[in-house]
């Protein structure tokens, strides 16, 4: 992805935001909403967007059975000539084969379109059934994620951290972690690409991942960040991309998620606080509270002021 491209205006309606974790991408020339895969729209947009396009539907197919009804007077019995809001509640009541019986069709004009609108309502109420299926039905993990990755020494060396936990009570199993870090590559001729470099993690599998999960990469001489400090990782912009992946034994299928973090967010010289303890009866206890919770790592601390000297 070249990063010299031209940045596009914000305010362009030609132009789409690509959101995960704490940082969005833009691009052009996309279709947000490609109607000709509808089971994809639906599955993405968000809940209010959803709920918004339930009701919508609701609301444009009776107002258009309503005009129908009121085009020709007399095609509903017991409704107000040209009344609107009665054709309106009719045509609700038709829709959900409800009927209750004070107001019915009285011609043919009026029988032709409540039958239509009979069968309208039982495709409308099987597609809605299945959007809904299609909503509710998508497994997700519950993830925490510490605010702030940090680098801090370990067994001698600088190591980047990210710890994350798992939110729900039920363990996930065979999880397993990538993390890549977004960095800008200068080529021999002079062209500017931002290429994605996969950080190797020390344990980048868990068999059952119950309660806490702290990454490490060893940032060493064969680490694409080797030599980074918080000065240069702000100044390249380098962005890291966590892809999680696990089994949820309690749906019987795998669940995925997605964390982005910006440069400014890692904290140099710092290290996590103890998160989990042990009780009375020597059992692991994880206190998800304190997952984001940073102390100074001493050690990094002195390393710098020694080589201040």
């Amino acid at each position: 992805m070249p990063a010299d491209a031209r940045a596009s205006n914000p305010k362009n309606p030609r132009q789409h935001e690509v959101r995960y974790g704490g940082f969005q991408l833009f691009s052009t020339g996309t279709a947000r909403f490609d109607l000709s895969d509808p089971f994809h729209l639906i599955a993405t947009i968000s809940w209010p967007a959803f709920f918004a396009c339930l009701l919508g539907s609701e609301l444009l197919i009776n107002t258009l059975f309503a005009f129908l009804y009121v085009a020709v007077p007399g095609a509903i019995a017991n409704v107000r000539p040209g009344n609107l809001a009665d054709a309106f509640f009719f045509s609700i009541e038709t829709l959900a084969t409800v009927g209750y019986g004070t107001m019915v069709p009285a011609t043919l004009y009026g029988h032709i379109v409540s039958s239509v609108e009979i069968v309208t309502g039982m495709v409308y109420a099987a597609v809605m059934t299945g959007v809904v299926f299609i909503r509710f039905s998508k497994p997700r993990p519950k993830i925490v994620y510490a605010d702030r990755p940090v680098v801090a020494n370990y067994n001698g060396a600088p190591t980047l951290m990210i710890r994350l936990a798992n939110g729900r009570a039920n363990p996930l199993t065979d999880a397993s972690v990538r993390l890549y870090a977004l960095i800008t590559e200068r080529t021999a001729e002079g062209h500017i690409f931002r290429g994605a470099k996969q950080l190797t993690l020390a344990r980048p599998h868990f068999p059952l991942f119950a309660l806490i999960w702290t990454l490490m990469h060893r940032i060493d001489e064969s680490s694409p960040l080797y030599g980074s400090t918080a000065e240069t990782m702000a100044a390249d912009s380098v962005r890291l991309i966590l892809i999680f992946e696990a089994r949820d034994p309690a749906v019987s299928t795998h669940v995925h998620d997605l964390k982005g973090f910006m440069p400014e967010s890692i904290a140099f010289g710092m290290r996590y606080s103890d998160a989990v303890h042990w009780d009375e009866q020597g059992r692991p206890m994880a206190d998800l509270g304190r997952i984001s919770d940073l102390e100074p790592d001493v050690a990094h601390r002195t390393q710098l002021q020694e080589a201040s000297l």
